[in-house]
């Protein structure tokens, strides 16, 4: 059985034949539940990483395309709407 210890930061380190055997890597994600016999931790759902194509077209536009100009003027207007009430 391996052991581990609980750091100042109140870090545990995961033994690496344990992270090893359920492909565990950097970043993974758990869930952390407190039991009657201590903590059981569980590897949170995987989302799927979606790609640009899936993902691009969810915010549909109909109208004509807008020129550079005025996208930047959108842009403009919204940042002085936002500074008008105090968020920037």
């Amino acid at each position: 059985m391996a052991t581990t210890r609980l750091s100042t930061k109140g870090q545990v380190i995961l033994p690496k034949s344990i992270r090893d055997a359920r492909a565990w890597g950097p970043g993974t994600e758990f869930t952390v539940e407190a039991t009657e016999e201590g903590v059981f931790l569980r590897p949170s759902k995987q989302r799927r990483r979606l790609t640009f194509d899936e993902v691009a077209g969810m915010l549909r536009y109909t109208g004509p395309p807008k020129t550079l100009q005025e996208m930047d003027e959108g842009v403009k207007r919204e940042l002085e709407r936002r500074r008008a009430r105090g968020r920037y």
